[in-house]
């Protein structure tokens, strides 16, 4: 299978393209430095930007699977990262007939993601977290997925509250109408387990999920 990869060179974006690799599939990865990407030896290394159509496309082509593991670097300025790059990979994909891809989202990207929550954590964090530190972030995100569900190809976009770097456990909870009760943090390891099991599913097919411990 080959399986495209934007954001390969971020920590999520790393760990899809080992499961990737040791699953013995072609893996094409859009980098800007690919001197300083570790696989760069064993994968189709395509130079460029996120916001070069000509290099989105290149990197589309040929593809049997799209990983998106794009996002900001910094939540305190707006780097308006997704809103240029996803609608490009949008276009390339449906241009050039390829149909799945798998996004890497966070949970402010539906205004549902804290139905189950209680109260006072909904307002704490839609009036204050939401509307301050992670302002720009979670408007990227709304902008992903508004991209994605007026799309024609087979998305899915998982959707965690905070991401942490601590070992997969294996042992996580998926919503497809909002955050689970008192989920507040999720591993990327177990993310990106998840999100590479969506390529032989279709469970959660043209739409958002939700995942937390």
């Amino acid at each position: 299978m080959n399986i495209a990869i934007f954001g390969a060179s971020g920590a999520t974006g790393r760990l899809l393209t080992v499961h990737s690799l040791e699953s013995g599939h072609t893996v094409t990865a859009l980098v800007r430095t690919p001197d300083a990407f570790s696989f760069r030896d064993r994968v189709r290394i395509v130079e460029g930007s996120t916001f070069d159509a000509a290099a989105v496309a290149r990197t589309v082509d040929g593809a049997d699977v799209v990983f998106s593991a794009l996002g900001a670097r910094s939540p305190l300025r707006n780097e308006n990262v997704l809103p240029r790059a996803v609608p490009l990979i949008v276009d390339a994909m449906q241009r050039l007939g390829v149909h799945r891809i798998i996004a890497l989202g966070s949970a402010g990207a539906r205004s549902d993601s804290l139905a189950n929550q209680p109260a006072w954590r909904r307002w704490m964090v839609e009036k204050i977290v939401y509307n301050t530190v992670l302002k720009w972030p979670v408007r990227e995100q709304i902008a992903q997925y508004q991209a994605l569900s007026a799309s024609s190809l087979d998305w899915t976009m998982v959707m965690p509250p905070m991401l942490t770097n601590g070992s997969a456990r294996g042992n996580y909870r998926v919503d497809g109408d909002a955050l689970p009760p008192g989920g507040s943090s999720i591993s990327r390891a177990d993310v990106a387990n998840f999100m590479f099991d969506q390529i032989a599913s279709r469970e959660w097919l043209r739409s958002g999920v939700y995942i937390s411990y």
